[in-house]
């Protein structure tokens, strides 16, 4: 009874609250929270900045993570929109590899990233991600706007979940999206960017 059950943290029945909780007296057990979550990290920066980056940005995230679970808000269950947040931070420190990458598939139209990936998420987004006009688009939208959409698409976070993960309130999220869809309608000659949509 004075041991963890430790089985039941990796099955998914503890919270990533509990876990994170449970982490701050024995560190070992934040590798649960790495093991639930650092895929859909990796397939998140990989779209944003492709393979080369993805592996280093991971780790950056999940370290940077680790040191700040002592300040985690213990009341949300999730800690997805946290991560999404450190490493939506991280990115824009390689703000500039993202740019050039949006640019050479609007150059080329072909986008190497979305060959490897099979899941739901690319279900959503390859169609648009291989558009040379929608890169283009991406590639212009301010880091802000870019963010914020591709949280919500890409990284398939709730308007609730982005605005946590940005530190700013729903309506911010609700009033970036929109914009950002606006100027990719533009971009893409007014036709809805359907592959954006996450409502």
């Amino acid at each position: 009874m004075g041991q963890p059950n430790w089985g039941e943290a990796e099955a998914g029945v503890d919270t990533d609250a509990a876990v994170i909780q449970l982490s701050r007296h024995e560190p070992e057990q934040f590798t649960v929270v790495f093991r639930r979550h650092a895929p859909c990290i990796q397939r998140y920066v990989v779209r944003r900045l492709g393979p080369d980056a993805a592996d280093d940005i991971v780790a950056e995230t999940f370290l940077a993570a680790f040191r700040q679970r002592d300040s985690y808000d213990l009341t949300r269950a999730d800690a997805r929109p946290w991560l999404y947040g450190i490493a939506t931070n991280i990115i824009g420190r390689y703000r500039l590899a993202e740019t050039r990458q949006y640019r050479a598939v609007a150059r080329t139209g072909a986008d190497p990233v979305a060959e490897s990936f099979t899941d739901g998420v690319d279900d959503r987004v390859s169609a648009g991600a291989a558009s040379r006009r929608l890169t283009d688009g991406l590639a212009r939208l301010s880091a802000e706007l870019r963010d914020t959409l591709l949280l919500v698409a890409w990284g398939d976070l709730s308007y609730e979940e982005t605005a946590t993960a940005l530190g700013v309130p729903v309506g911010t999220v609700r009033s970036r999206v929109s914009r950002a869809r606006s100027k990719l309608r533009r971009t893409l000659g007014d036709t809805n960017p359907a592959a954006l949509q996450g409502e």
